[in-house]
């Protein structure tokens, strides 16, 4: 699952400055997830971010259209590459929508270990433009990895840490931690998912999220859920909270 935003003009210089975007491969809500897409597996994602207020600081809406495909042959070692096209009406960010990322992993119990985590390094957020003279950096470079476990009951946490850009996320603030909890709820539907993830870092992409997803069918689901934009901080690059439809499609 992953994610866009529509600013006045007003506010066009404070949307510069924090040029929130993410483009990503396979999400939770909003962070990315253990998971890694198998060989030959085709993933499309429709997002949209709207913030719950209009005013001059909310930040802009979001708009994502994004495909991963998966490209390692090997059961064990999974590896996904994917791009992304947003839109999030400021000229200078749309001039120049298109971002990439990739990841590699491994599943749980990997290679016959049983009760091995599953395992995840990647990058997300390379964008193709940055100029220093207008604050404009679409080239976030964010890294990241990150480590899974199924719990009986609980369901799967997982946790890791995230290097970016200083000149795109500011300095100090383009480093943090990557927290997130998901569970098919069984005992309902084994057609929904519950997810809440956490992204540290009192920067453009720093959130805490929660979302429920429906899986209409083994190819076809839409996720709806919230984004809260540097929850724990008083200034909030992020902007305001945003609502999120998330359609995923998987071939």
């Amino acid at each position: 699952m992953k994610l866009g935003r529509v600013v006045a003009t007003a506010c066009a210089t404070v949307a510069l400055a924090s040029g929130v975007a993410m483009a990503t491969p396979a999400t939770q809500v909003w962070i990315p997830s253990p998971d890694v897409k198998g060989f030959g597996d085709v993933h499309i994602d429709v997002d949209y971010y709207g913030r719950f207020s209009n005013k001059n600081n909310a930040g802009a809406n979001m708009y994502d259209i994004g495909v991963g495909v998966g490209i390692s042959p090997f059961e064990n070692l999974k590896l996904e590459i994917g791009a992304d096209f947003l839109k999030q009406s400021i000229h200078d960010y749309d001039s120049h929508p298109f971002y990439f990322n990739a990841k590699l992993g491994t599943p749980e119990d990997a290679f016959g270990i049983k009760g091995l985590p599953s395992f995840a390094v990647g990058i997300y957020n390379m964008g193709t433009y940055n100029d220093t003279s207008k604050g404009v950096y679409t080239r976030q470079n964010i890294a990241y990895g990150l480590a899974g476990k199924t719990l009986p009951v609980i369901g799967r946490i997982s946790a890791g840490g995230y290097y970016g850009s200083e000149s795109a996320l500011g300095k100090g603030a383009n480093s943090g931690a990557l927290v997130s909890w998901d569970r098919t709820m069984g005992e309902i539907s084994d057609k929904l998912w519950l997810a809440a993830d956490y992204m540290s870092g009192n920067n453009a992409n720093g959130a805490a999220s929660i979302g429920a997803a429906w899986a209409f069918s083994k190819n076809v689901s839409v996720l709806v859920g919230a984004v809260f934009f540097n929850p724990f901080q008083e200034e909030k690059p992020g902007g305001k909270p945003a609502f999120t439809t998330q359609l995923d499609l998987s071939f």
